[in-house]
């Protein structure tokens, strides 16, 4: 999770807890095949965690693990991965270049490469294509933009597989490849960031083995969500008339008590408008179980009411309003300022 935030080592945990239950999903749906598109780890694993990890691959004797390593777990020099002893149903597709696998009792071929720095800047899935015509090809891709494995979608949707699992794009999307076929990027378990919101899980594929089609559904599996919502306050003065008007505005849509929130101040707000954030924080920390608050407002100087000021304020208004400065700059400046002329702290 976000490293130095108020949530980071109770999410760890959280997130640990949370691939303990696909790993009993797994088992309790009899799942026959579990594919992992790179970056089981978000850095170098610790053998410690690796042996936590396959404990739990251990667990599910009766599926086959698939994995390759992303551009955060690759495989350097001294990775623990490269020595490791992997339960029996595991297979790593660790090879440097296009290697697979083929699962008699599923009658299917897995395909994949792995990472062996941070960065590959080559289309290595441009050329890659199935190695036979019959039986399911599934391939276990890792990247897509510029310097980690440019994807050129287009070829790959002609290049034969039923499906493409992809990896290093941490929220869920899909598509099509051709009549038959799609491909999908799974998105991490749980959002990391607010720059992950929404739902987060894994991929559930269940094929029908005489006509070879399958239905792809995502199971929402997280133990929280991350929202961001935006809250228009143009013409609040007080701190608690935002608190009301934010109110308001959450109570439209259950962000659940225990996932985390960010809110977005938007709007055009007077220079005297009095917006303490940490105590408005506090009036809405009980709304879920994290909140943080973002100021993106504007600040509205009426100059006109301090045209004919005789006062300092009144003084400093109009030197600031004849600077050669972008307007918001303007706002900012003049805020702090009658706030400093009043002996407020600024906020």
């Amino acid at each position: 999770p976000d490293a130095g935030s108020p949530w980071c080592e109770k999410r760890e945990n959280e997130i640990w807890e949370t691939f303990q239950r696909v790993i009993q999903d797994v088992r309790e749906k009899q799942i026959q095949l579990l594919l992992i598109s790179g970056d089981l780890f978000h850095r170098q694993p610790l053998k410690k965690e690796l042996r936590d990890v396959d404990y739990l691959f251990s667990t599910i004797p009766d599926a086959k693990v698939v994995l390759i390593a992303g551009n955060h777990d690759y495989l350097k020099e001294d990775s623990y991965y490269r020595t490791f002893p992997w339960s029996k149903n595991v297979i790593c597709l660790f090879g440097e270049t296009y290697d697979a696998v083929y699962l008699r009792e599923l009658d299917t071929y897995v395909y994949g490469l792995s990472y062996y720095s941070q960065k590959i800047d080559k289309p290595y899935y441009d050329h890659v294509q199935p190695l036979a015509k019959d039986a399911c090809h599934i391939l276990l891709a890792h990247g897509g933009d510029a310097h980690h494995i440019p994807i050129n979608m287009e070829r790959l949707k002609q290049a034969g597989f039923d499906y493409v699992a992809l990896g290093h794009i941490h929220t869920y999307q899909t598509g099509t490849l051709d009549s038959r076929g799609s491909y999908c990027y799974a998105g991490c378990l749980e959002g990391r960031g607010f720059d992950e919101c929404g739902a987060h899980g894994f991929v559930l594929l269940d094929i029908d083995a005489e006509s070879g089609t399958f239905t792809q559904t995502l199971v929402p599996i997280a133990e929280r969500c991350l929202y961001t919502v935006e809250s228009d306050i143009s013409g609040c003065m007080t701190t608690t008339e935002i608190s009301e008007k934010l109110k308001q505005d959450l109570a439209k849509q259950d962000f659940g008590q225990k996932n985390l929130l960010k809110i977005i101040l938007k709007g055009s707000v007077d220079v005297a408008c009095e917006k303490n954030l940490d105590l408005l924080t506090r009036k809405m920390e009980d709304i879920c179980y994290f909140i943080t608050i973002c100021d993106e407002t504007t600040v509205h100087v009426d100059y006109h009411t301090y045209a004919r000021d005789e006062s300092l304020k009144g003084e400093f208004v109009r030197l600031v309003s004849g600077a050669d400065l972008e307007e918001a700059d303007k706002g900012t400046i003049i805020r702090y300022g009658l706030q400093a002329l009043a002996g407020e702290d600024f906020i």
